[in-house]
């Protein structure tokens, strides 16, 4: 490859300069800062226009920028979450949540990729990331081999076989067919007076449109977190004209500790979610709809089943599959900034404080050096600031133990809304194994990607551990076990909320007022337990001992059992109905408005390049 001086790069950038930047009496200054405006700009163009911009060294490889940058934008796409977390700051609960961008598919496209190629399904196995990858489905960003030639990126699978086709048409097929059933049962419930809140005295209307809502906003909470972790990396001047949305949430949630804070609330904020919903549209015992039978109604509505597959298919999947690779597209909206408040607010109010101190913990127990503290600011924050931090702390512990009061005392008086039948002991037994399992399979999905780039010798040292990382990323099953994750954590927070929303006939708890006890009817107080209890502060477990997290033996079954779950195609029309909304709402990939990886790192190398040979222009006069 021929060697690129730092004049060819000058005379290939000042072709597409302005006028001013060639103009010969420009100083020196005005004409570095219009080249690099140049280079920036560049950027904005298709990814196929830049192509030509890329930089080499003398030996024909990519500057090791351009890996730099790959790199540390795949590691922000390892997760989603459900997330549910990004890793941002220097805390353990921020590195914890470094597991919950989408996880679905990504895949970084470069030129020679067609639109079509962006669409990503189950069974494409060009996307299965190997131990040792940070990136889950993203490629390794080597766009040069030893000799200067550039690498393009494996196809995909081109020949399948006969029978994965019929395979996949067939899980596509039977998954729609079982959505639009559960989407039927489910509003035909809500207007039949038969669900738990309609049952109570709330308006059929009422209760629709707050079910829809909440599900549409469930999936700008399950994408947004995403896209929000995911754009971390990036240069925010690139888009703060194509996307000024996007750019003034990300200017946000960026700032300081915020993510940590975001990631907190916006927890909170899914598992209230979820609760809603399931008030909203939860079976009453002794349910019967338009004639249908008993079984199907068993099934689908007693069950929870058809609930369940509504909220998981189009209020998360289908969000995470569209915002793992348009990320740009996805959160330019004020629905995002909006959510991004409520989350910060929601952290800001010290409910979720309580978590803080199992951080403190684990980090003192892990050798670890002070965490960031949440909202109680930097390490120089005031006496007065760190005052308010603790006073919020003991708080939050004091509300999660009498939210476990009041809890405890109406599952044991049969006063929620679980199934009737179910005695009073399996209740409290169900509750406290579901926010273990659901824990355990937030854990596994932050220890998993802690533990991504570890040598294999090094893990092999840990006989289990080293088990469930080989089954985890061998193949396609990283993706696999995400998709299947996603749809255990969600079967457990509906049940968990069945068990724990208070509901049910007989004398208010603890004698309060109606008042007080319509607000305990809410379900608050089981969000607060669930989002502390069978999340955060597993996450934080997770992240301070990943190792000793994955040597549990129950971590392989777990694995196992959402690899079966992906496996049987319940939720693959989420998929379909990822391609039918990216182009309803015409979204584009990323790389089309910011170029590549490789290209914003070149196009960085140059603005460097540039402004280190116009000082020493400089410093020669």
């Amino acid at each position: 490859a021929p060697k690129v001086t730092i004049m060819s790069i000058k005379k290939v950038l000042g072709a597409s300069a302005s006028p001013t930047a060639t103009t010969t009496s420009s100083s020196s200054a005005t004409t570095a800062q219009t080249q690099t405006h140049t280079t920036r700009a560049l950027l904005r163009r298709h990814p196929s226009e830049t192509d030509s911009m890329m930089p080499v060294m003398a030996d024909g490889a990519l500057p090791e920028a351009v890996r730099g940058d790959q790199q540390q934008r795949s590691s922000s796409y390892n997760t989603f979450d459900g997330a549910d977390a990004a890793a941002p700051q220097n805390s353990e609960l921020a590195a914890s949540t470094s597991g919950c961008t989408p996880d679905i598919g990504v895949k970084t496209l470069t030129a020679s990729d067609s639109d079509e190629e962006m669409e990503q399904y189950p069974g494409d196995d060009a996307h299965a990331p190997a131990h040792g990858q940070q990136d889950a489905g993203i490629h390794d960003g080597s766009a040069c081999d030893g000799d200067g030639a550039n690498k393009q990126p494996q196809p995909s699978q081109e020949h399948r076989s006969a029978f994965s086709t019929v395979v996949d048409a067939f899980k596509y097929a039977y998954s729609m067919c079982l959505l639009l059933l559960s989407v039927f049962l489910v509003m035909t419930a809500i207007f039949a007076r038969q669900t738990t809140a309609t049952s109570d005295g709330v308006h059929p209307a009422i209760a629709f449109f707050t079910f829809w809502f909440l599900i549409a906003w469930l999936g700008m909470m399950e994408g947004g977190q995403g896209c929000l972790v995911g754009l971390q990396p990036i240069d925010k001047t690139l888009y703060a004209e194509s996307h000024p949305t996007t750019h003034r949430t990300a200017e946000l949630a960026h700032k300081g500790a915020n993510m940590d804070r975001f990631i907190i609330g916006r927890q909170f904020l899914v598992v209230l979610v979820v609760f809603v919903s399931n008030l909203m549209s939860s079976a009453i015992p002794e349910i019967d709809v338009l004639g249908i039978n008993e079984s199907v109604q068993a099934v689908f509505l007693s069950s929870g089943i058809a609930l369940i597959l509504t909220t998981v298919t189009l209020g998360q999947l289908t969000a995470q599959v569209n915002a793992a690779n348009c990320m740009l597209d996805f959160v330019n909206t004020y629905f995002m900034t909006f959510t991004t408040y409520i989350s910060l607010a929601i952290e800001a109010s010290g409910l979720l404080h309580c978590v803080y101190l199992v951080q403190y913990c684990f980090s003192a127990l892990s050798g670890g050096k002070s965490v960031s503290g949440g909202s109680s600011g930097p390490a120089q924050a005031s006496i007065l600031q760190r005052a308010f931090f603790w006073i919020r702390v003991i708080g939050s512990c004091g509300i999660l133990g009498f939210a476990f009061a009041v809890t405890i005392t109406a599952i044991l008086g049969k006063q929620t809304t679980m199934w009737d039948g179910v005695p009073s002991f399996v209740s409290i037994i169900l509750f406290f194994v579901l926010m273990c399992f659901a824990g355990l399979l937030d854990g596994m999905q932050i220890a998993l990607f802690a533990v991504v780039n570890l040598p294999d010798a090094e893990l092999k040292h840990h006989t289990i551990a080293h088990r469930n990382c080989q089954l985890t990323f061998g193949g396609n099953n990283l993706q696999a076990f995400l998709i299947g994750r996603q749809i255990c954590v969600t079967i457990c927070t509906f049940v968990i909320a069945r068990i724990a929303t208070l509901g049910g006939s007989g004398d208010n708890i603890f004698g309060v007022p109606d008042a007080v006890q319509s607000f305990f009817n809410t379900g608050l107080l089981g969000a607060i337990i669930t989002t502390v209890v069978a999340s955060l502060a597993w996450r934080v477990v997770a992240s301070s001992f990943p190792i000793a997290f994955l040597s549990n033996p129950l971590i392989n079954v777990t694995i196992r059992l959402c690899l079966l779950l992906e496996a049987s195609g319940i939720c693959s029309s989420a998929w379909l109905l990822a391609r039918a909304h990216k182009r309803i709402a015409g979204y584009q990939i990323d790389e089309t408005y910011i170029g590549s990886a490789e290209q914003r790192a070149a196009a960085q190398q140059c603005d460097d390049l540039i402004l280190q040979e116009e000082g020493m222009a400089e410093s020669k006069q």
